[in-house]
């Protein structure tokens, strides 16, 4: 127990050093047991995309018919089926695909609801969602099925870059660089839906200003980085934050 203080406190003072704030360390020491909605959203991807495969012919290729009844389709929501908006975001095309996105939706969903809380992290995901089937719909031919959260998945990162133009360092500042990395992905990649990810990165940075523009969150309103970090701190924990809540009275 000794040992493993003295090497947790060895990494606190080598952060403090590298110049990480008390209260942002501490923030990102809150381990707690949150991320409630991003592992029910993992989870919910996830289970459709084994009764996918369950009605299929064999292996882990989902069922054709399967997906030609949820994905969208734009022929189909011209005909009314507008379901498919919201339930082509939980569909996916092969192992590989559902595996990147969850991965992906792990990743960053976990910090982004941390910062926001579950209802509007919630709220940026499906708006997102509907966003990225918009601009599948834009720029994909009106008869191909378009599967997949990569549209949810890309607006989490654009609600990130915009919480981090902010100095709300949600992603540890390196928003800017998932974002162009994952758009050069976009391009350079066959078979991905341009519209779908340009889409949902678009209405996740939309959502985000309309929640600053409407309300005032102690993370995206007009308060100060410190007491966003300390937000974040309090999502995740209430033990940390009762610890970055005297940091900050400290610092003030």
């Amino acid at each position: 127990m000794i040992r493993r203080g003295l090497r947790r406190l060895a990494k606190i003072i080598a952060a403090l050093c590298a110049g990480t704030t008390a209260v942002s360390l501490l923030a990102a020491y809150a381990t707690g047991t949150g991320a409630l909605v991003t592992k029910t959203l993992i989870g919910l991807n996830v289970a459709v995309y084994l009764v996918s495969v369950a009605q299929g012919s064999g292996g882990l290729t989902p069922s054709r018919a399967f997906i030609d009844r949820w994905a969208l389709n734009g022929l189909a929501v011209a005909d009314g089926e507008w379901y498919r908006l919201i339930t082509s975001a939980f569909l996916h095309a092969s192992p590989i695909h559902l595996a990147f996105n969850m991965l992906m939706l792990w990743w960053f969903g976990q910090a982004l609801e941390a910062a926001l809380g579950r209802g509007r992290f919630v709220g940026v995901y499906l708006v997102s969602a509907l966003w990225g089937s918009a601009g599948a719909l834009l720029l994909s031919d009106a008869n191909v099925n378009t599967v997949g959260a990569s549209g949810a998945v890309f607006g989490i990162l654009g609600a990130g870059l915009v919480l981090e133009r902010r100095q709300i360092y949600v992603f540890g500042g390196g928003a800017l660089f998932v974002v162009i990395l994952n758009v050069a992905f976009t391009f350079a990649v066959s078979n991905i839906s341009i519209g779908g990810h340009l889409g949902g990165l678009a209405g996740g940075m939309l959502a985000v200003l309309a929640l600053s523009a409407a309300g005032r969150h102690p993370v995206y309103g007009r308060f100060d980085p410190i007491s966003a970090q300390i937000s974040a701190a309090r999502a995740k924990s209430p033990d940390t934050y009762a610890r970055a809540a005297s940091v900050h009275r400290t610092l003030k």
